[in-house]
């Protein structure tokens, strides 16, 4: 038969006192006396562990040493690296151009100049006494509108032009394999980006959270809205970091990737991109 008062006799082992003596090897002195016990030291083990680990987590989050943890990459060296991308093109094109300009200037100079062949200059044969060089009514209105609205627009903001969304500087959420892409005919409005589960989704630009819930098709969602009427939007996840209202920085970690709501068909990240209420295709800003 099983004794049920072997569990008793076990537990009352551990509240069991000991003592610890240091002693002075040559005279034998008692120099520290500790009462310990098996519960003792296990209840100050677990605290001493706890209290490391807290430690560790608090240097983590609130030092530069998240920099070294893969996924937690400086968004500020990967801005400033394409900015002088961006730098060193445009002193590439303006040293291009300014070779072109000496160039004909030295042309100029040498009396180099090709000799321009008259008929291709004028041609006699036209008639432009007909052409009628009146105004269009239909082209004076839009002038003057064009006119009016950029009247008293003394600054211009990114975005406020067609092509302007260019300008920005998108980071790539996730990284991973595009195996949807954006098709506008299949009402397929974003890609699908597979990537290993629990991998960290992060903002594109810096924005507020304006939706993080869950739905039956999709999942939990969460959208951002971002400058200019730029609004982003992640999919499938399985857990989302932040709420409606919260404001995120660029390359901050919003979400996980998932595999929740009934259109997901693996671990992935439906990623979509707006601009003025237009879906637009992500690959057009940025690599994945």
């Amino acid at each position: 038969m099983v004794d049920f008062k072997e569990k008793p006799k076990k537990f009352q082992r551990l509240k069991h006192k000991y003592r610890l003596v240091i002693l002075n090897d040559d005279t034998f002195e008692e120099k520290v006396s500790l009462r310990l016990s098996q519960l003792n030291v296990f209840v100050v083990l677990g605290i001493s562990s706890l209290l490391l680990i807290l430690l560790v987590i608090l240097l983590i989050a609130f030092t530069p040493l998240k920099e070294f943890i893969p996924g937690y990459a400086n968004v500020n060296i990967r801005k400033q690296g394409v900015e002088n991308f961006l730098k060193s093109d445009s002193i590439e094109v303006a040293l291009a151009e300014n070779n072109l300009y000496i160039n004909n200037i030295k042309h100029i100079i040498q009396d180099e100049l090709a000799e321009l062949d008259d008929e291709s200059v004028v041609d006699s044969s036209a008639n432009y006494e007909g052409i009628k060089n009146e105004p269009i009514e239909e082209d004076s209105v839009l002038r003057n509108m064009i006119e009016t609205e950029e009247k008293y627009n003394l600054f211009n903001k990114a975005g406020s032009t067609p092509g302007n969304i260019s300008s920005f500087i998108f980071l790539q959420p996730l990284k991973g394999t595009v195996t949807n892409r954006f098709n506008f005919k299949e009402q397929h409005f974003g890609i699908d980006v597979v990537a290993p589960k629990n991998e960290a989704i992060k903002a594109t630009l810096d924005g507020t959270v304006i939706f993080a819930e869950w739905t039956v098709e999709t999942g939990y969602v969460i959208q951002l809205q971002h400058a200019d009427n730029i609004v982003s939007i992640y999919k499938h996840n399985s857990v989302l970091h932040k709420k409606a209202g919260d404001y995120v920085r660029a390359g901050e970690v919003i979400a996980i990737v998932g595999n929740s709501g009934e259109l997901s068909t693996g671990p992935h990240l439906h990623f979509e991109l707006w601009y003025n209420g237009i879906a637009i295709n992500p690959e057009d800003y940025m690599m994945f």
